[in-house]
């Protein structure tokens, strides 16, 4: 055998020293009827028996006695290597990118890229401030901060967060124009767009709220530019209560009306998950999102 497959050595070692495949599986994280086939795949490499069944129980043979020293060195070697890697990887280096609304990434994301760089002060994050869903599969981000789930296998998302909204207003705009009782009544105001007028009106129409395209007479593709003309008495859009909430200029309306809520699902690619920079940058987003 001039070219051992580890795993199949892996399994062998593991077997030998619990005494048993489920023992086995559950030390290596398989499932037992995979480590039986490696065992199974190492023997017939091999051309030898190395476990003989004394009822429930696995005993080695011979053969099995002899392969499992060496097994034994080639486990101790990986294990050395790990710790090197380890060792290396403790300087977290090099660049996260990070994936989120324009709004989300001005008003809420600063304080947790304070902590990272306090954190990790040699990474690089690079906020893609983007409002349309940027693709991980061709690496056009590392993490994504959204509010859809995503329904690629390859991709690992955590609902991190039930985040909530209202409609707001300028109080220049509702000194001018009359503070609506209803969210009937929301539809005689100006609505300010964000992107799609149509998709709005769409999401506003099951409210309750009677709107059309003439209620849109200015919007923009920018959530940073649209809720600057909120502020600036253009009109009413829902906001989140987080970043409405730093803008005293602007008042909710309908007080006591329920909340719109909306999830917030973090991102990755389940191959970069494994990277250690990038799984720093996950853990503390995520932590940060479940704590607000």
């Amino acid at each position: 055998m001039e070219n051992p497959d580890w795993n199949h050595i892996r399994a062998f070692l593991a077997t030998a020293e619990t005494g048993s495949l489920s023992a086995a599986a559950r030390q290596l994280g398989l499932t037992q009827p995979t480590l039986s086939r490696q065992v199974a795949a190492l023997e017939a490499e091999l051309g030898v028996l190395l476990f003989e069944r004394l009822g429930r129980a696995l005993a080695l043979t011979k053969a099995g006695h002899e392969l499992l020293a060496h097994s034994r060195k080639m486990g101790e070697a990986a294990n050395g290597l790990a710790l090197a890697a380890t060792g290396q990887a403790q300087s977290i280096e090099g660049t996260v990118r990070i994936t989120a609304s324009d709004v989300m990434s001005a008003h809420v994301l600063p304080p947790v890229l304070h902590q990272l760089r306090q954190r990790a002060p040699k990474l690089t994050i690079d906020v893609v401030a983007a409002n349309d869903i940027r693709d991980l599969m061709r690496r056009e981000a590392d993490i994504a901060i959204r509010h859809v789930r995503p329904d690629q296998p390859e991709l690992i998302a955590r609902l991190v967060q039930e985040a909530t909204g209202h409609f707001y207003a300028a109080k220049s705009y509702l000194n001018r124009r009359g503070r609506p009782a209803s969210f009937a009544e929301l539809g005689t105001h100006d609505f300010v767009g964000f992107g799609d007028t149509e998709r709005m009106i769409g999401y506003l129409d099951p409210m309750g709220i009677p709107v059309t395209a003439e209620n849109f007479r200015i919007g923009s593709n920018s959530g940073l530019v649209a809720w600057e003309l909120v502020r600036q008495g253009f009109g009413i859009t829902p906001m989140s209560d987080e970043v409405a909430a730093a803008a005293p200029e602007v008042e909710r309306l309908l007080p006591g009306s329920d909340a719109i809520t909306f999830p917030v699902w973090l991102t990755t690619h389940r191959e970069l998950h494994t990277s250690r920079r990038i799984r720093l940058v996950f853990d503390l987003l995520a932590d940060f999102f479940a704590a607000r």
